[in-house]
């Protein structure tokens, strides 16, 4: 009876190992085909956009492509190039597409890893939403993240949102199923699902500064789960040791960067090139700097409208954020024993772009509201994930009562629910997506500006140093083709400040913007110079082209 008894047990076990090896490997089908139809879309926007001359609309994503330019392509290439404000992950993501002089031109060397990023958190959110939904409820979630108009539009570009977002939902994913692992004692499944965690935050702590505040709640999240289980003993527990230290070292790291590179550890918040130091040079003394500057509600009501109006439009916009909050409420409630905790994670960047918009000199401008122009709106893309699983949850919830009282009817909700997010999606698109129409309004007198420097600097010989600053424009050597190791600019720091002392005898070309610290020099020392073009364009400084009447600059760059 024993033996019996024993090989019953043996072959229920089996069988259940069996039967969640089985719903694994189809989720995992799911996920991919999830990713499938992400690709597609990825790519049909992608076209769209390259097609309208579109990828490099925005300044930041020109910006980006050069950093990772210029870390293979300077007087000095190497990690130094990486900088001290914007975190270096994305620059190196992009630096090996950007090698290619043509994909740097083009803004494909940007769009690839932003593209990947939409892929994966298309199908990380599904997979995600199925760790607590059946697949009624998943595919309103996946559907309204996946057909986001300005999120199609931002991962054919070189901009941080879509990786970040890629990061969040991942790094949210991985907790999930570490949670779940300690739930059911797998203390070394528990221990892989946290490292890979860990490796997740450590990239997302290297691309955004709100990286750090995530990783920190996760953390928190983390040890909370671990602390119920009590499995400080186990192959988790351990593991979690090292998740713990990775996430400590990743700020750290970056705090002896600057203090070794910039002289101050703290750099990157109140450098020359800080959000700080950036806002100041450009309010006037005694004006009024921007709604919500040391005033957290109004900071808060600001975030909270361009994150609706992301998703809905006008007309929508509390509504969609009223069902998405009730929806994670009721989440919360409902699904209390499927480690819900996380979910709460994606709500995180409100109180954080709050504080920054209050006190961390990063204004939010929307048309609808004062001062009725278009400034980071973009910030309110992170939210998308918290909008997508909040109606999911609604939905699945009203699916589950309708199933009860009206069992016939009830997938009407979902085929409806599919209905009004196609319906939102063509709205947003007919209105131009917020963050599309910030790039469009931005872009109107730069992309003219750079592109009347890069004729100037296609007229120049193709041999020869050029002494220019690159931080402001970058996009006119990046259209005129120009390398950037035939310049000498403000990152090569060994050569720069000799250069500006003597610049008619370091460079054969000199390009100056007015006031920058290439005109200062010229005006300092204008010996040897010949003006020999200008260039100026509504809304932008007149950058003049000098020729050095020297003749010993003989170097000779060829394209890559």
């Amino acid at each position: 009876m024993r033996s019996s008894a024993s090989s019953r047990t043996s072959t229920d076990r089996s069988a259940n190992a069996a039967g969640a090896d089985l719903g694994r490997r189809s989720l995992r089908h799911e996920a991919i085909f999830a990713g499938m139809v992400a690709a597609l879309l990825s790519v049909l926007a992608f076209g769209y956009s390259f097609g309208h001359n579109l990828l490099l609309l925005y300044g930041d994503a020109v910006a980006h492509l050069h950093i990772a330019r210029r870390i293979l392509d300077s007087t000095n290439p190497g990690v130094a190039q990486i900088g001290s404000v914007w975190l270096p992950f994305p620059h190196l993501l992009m630096m090996p597409f950007a090698a290619k002089m043509s994909w740097w031109q083009s803004g494909i060397a940007g769009s690839i890893p932003s593209m990947v990023c939409y892929v994966l958190s298309v199908a990380g959110l599904w997979r995600l939403s199925r760790y607590w939904l059946r697949p009624a409820g998943a595919v309103v979630s996946t559907l309204f993240f996946a057909l986001n108009p300005g999120l199609l539009y931002m991962q054919a570009t070189a901009m941080t949102e879509p990786l970040f977002l890629c990061q969040m939902i991942w790094s949210v994913l991985f907790l999930v199923a570490f949670l779940r692992a300690l739930g059911t004692g797998n203390h070394r499944s528990a221990g892989r699902f946290v490292i890979a965690c860990g490796l997740v935050l450590v990239t997302a702590v290297y691309t955004r500064y709100d990286g750090w505040i995530f990783a920190c709640l996760v953390w928190l999240v983390a040890l909370h789960g671990l602390w119920k289980a009590r499995a400080w003993k186990s192959r988790a527990g351990g593991a979690f040791v090292l998740f713990t230290a990775m996430l400590a070292v990743g700020p750290v790291l970056w705090f002896a960067w600057n203090a070794r590179q910039y002289g101050d550890w703290l750099d990157f918040v109140r450098g020359p090139y800080s959000a700080k130091a950036i806002a100041i040079r450009t309010t006037p003394p005694g004006a009024y700097h921007w709604p919500g500057f040391h005033n957290p509600p109004v900071a808060w009501l600001y975030f909270l409208k361009v994150a609706e109006l992301g998703v809905a439009p006008h007309a929508f916009t509390d509504l969609i954020l009223i069902l998405a909050f009730a929806g994670t409420i009721l989440a919360v409630l409902r699904w209390r024993g499927r480690s819900i905790l996380p979910l709460l994670l994606f709500w995180m960047p409100v109180p954080f772009y709050a504080y920054s918009v209050a006190y961390g000199w990063v204004p939010i401008f929307f048309p609808l509201w004062f001062p009725h122009s278009y400034y980071n709106t973009r910030y309110g893309m992170e939210m998308l994930p918290a909008f997508a699983l909040g109606l999911g949850f609604l939905i699945a919830w009203l699916i589950e009562r309708a199933e009860i009282r009206w069992p016939t009817h009830a997938q009407l909700i979902l085929l409806a629910s599919m209905v009004l997010i196609f319906i939102d999606t063509a709205a947003l698109i007919h209105a131009t997506p917020l963050v599309f129409g910030e790039a469009i309004v931005n872009s109107r007198t730069r992309v003219p500006f750079e592109a009347a420097c890069a004729r100037a600097l296609e007229q120049l010989p193709p041999t020869g140093k050029i002494l220019v600053w690159t931080s402001d424009h970058p996009g006119a050597f990046e259209r005129a083709g120009i390398p950037l190791r035939r310049t000498i600019n403000e990152t090569d720091y060994y050569r720069w400040k000799p250069a500006l002392e003597h610049p008619a005898q370091s460079a054969a070309f000199v390009v100056a913007s007015d006031h920058d610290a290439v005109a200062q020099a010229v005006a300092a020392h204008p010996q040897g110079l010949t003006l020999i073009d200008i260039v100026c364009s509504t809304g932008q400084p007149c950058v003049r082209f000098y020729r050095s009447d020297f003749t010993a600059h003989d170097d000779t760059i060829s394209p890559r």
